[in-house]
């Protein structure tokens, strides 16, 4: 019975990552992450992602480092391996059943009948099925991503929060109307639930049009953070991020993309930054714009 690490090596927001592996037992795992201090949204599946500043530190706790081939041999041998084919719809129930949790505890003061069914519409509209990347995946990234920045010590309230909830719960690929209806949604389901903060998060929402919060507006720059962070996901998750992206306009030729696309992605490197909040600066910046940067090459290349 052992608890085995690899050498990090998989690269994502600003580091790179080494998987924490248990060949015996999940609940030996989880028990000695606890321990260790990693955060339960590290864990996917069957294994926890970990930042390589952590290796050493889980080392010296008694895992061993073990080279990449042989974690997952022994992970497989031992039965605890989550198979390719099965991971998704694993990732969507478990996906699903956070987000709910992560809906009931916003509101604790009000009646469960009365908040739990706008979590449900919610939910409803972000699995629409035209949505290639703005969809449950995205809504549940965007709250992980706040997560990291309150761990980090960034400061914000419950409207950054419900406002990442709201910002694309209209999508149809509009920009600036969406989240003006989308603001408006959200206005009127808070209001109708006494929800004080419903105008302010009606605000919010709509920052994330532009991306551009002012420093001091500690809630939208955390909530604009969130929403840019796959910017500096690890390269194959940012290629998923930009198939999804143009499966959301299945009506506009690939050229028309290609020029429109790379008009934004100007637009983003232009900026003096991607990022507002400290954390999101030191952590995503560089990455998210090596991202970018190749992704405008490859659209210029093929112009």
């Amino acid at each position: 019975m052992a608890l085995l690490v690899d050498p990090p090596q998989w690269p994502a927001h600003g580091t790179r990552w080494a998987h924490l592996v248990s060949d015996s037992s999940l609940v030996e795992l989880h028990a000695f992450a606890r321990v260790a201090g990693l955060p339960a949204r590290a864990f996917d599946l069957d294994h926890y992602d970990v930042p390589a500043d952590r290796v050493a530190d889980l080392v010296a706790a008694g895992a061993d480092q073990v080279a990449a081939r042989e974690l997952l041999a022994r992970l497989t041998a031992s039965g605890l391996r989550v198979r390719g084919a099965d991971r998704d719809a694993l990732a969507a129930a478990r996906r699903r059943d956070d987000l709910v949790r992560r809906w009931a505890r916003l509101a604790p003061e009000l009646p469960v009948g009365a908040w739990m069914p706008a979590g449900t519409d919610l939910l409803g509209r972000w699995a629409e099925p035209h949505r290639g990347y703005h969809d449950v995946g995205h809504l549940h990234e965007v709250l992980v991503h706040l997560d990291v920045l309150a761990e980090s010590g960034e400061r914000f309230e419950r409207p950054a929060v419900l406002a990442a909830w709201f910002h694309d719960a209209v999508y149809r690929g509009r920009p600036g109307q969406d989240e003006t209806d989308s603001a408006e949604l959200a206005r009127a389901a808070l209001h109708a639930r006494g929800v004080a903060a419903a105008d302010e998060v009606a605000r919010l929402v709509r920052v994330t049009a532009g991306h551009l919060p002012d420093v001091a507006d500690t809630d939208a720059a955390a909530l604009c953070d969130a929403d840019l962070a796959v910017l500096a996901a690890s390269p194959r998750r940012y290629a998923r991020y930009v198939a999804g992206v143009r499966r959301e306009y299945p009506h506009v030729t690939d050229e028309d993309f290609r020029r429109g696309r790379a008009e934004v992605l100007r637009r983003l490197l232009g900026r003096g930054h991607l990022f507002t909040t400290s954390t999101a600066r030191r952590r995503w910046e560089r990455p998210a714009r090596d991202n970018v940067a190749r992704e405008l090459a490859s659209l210029e290349a093929r112009g």
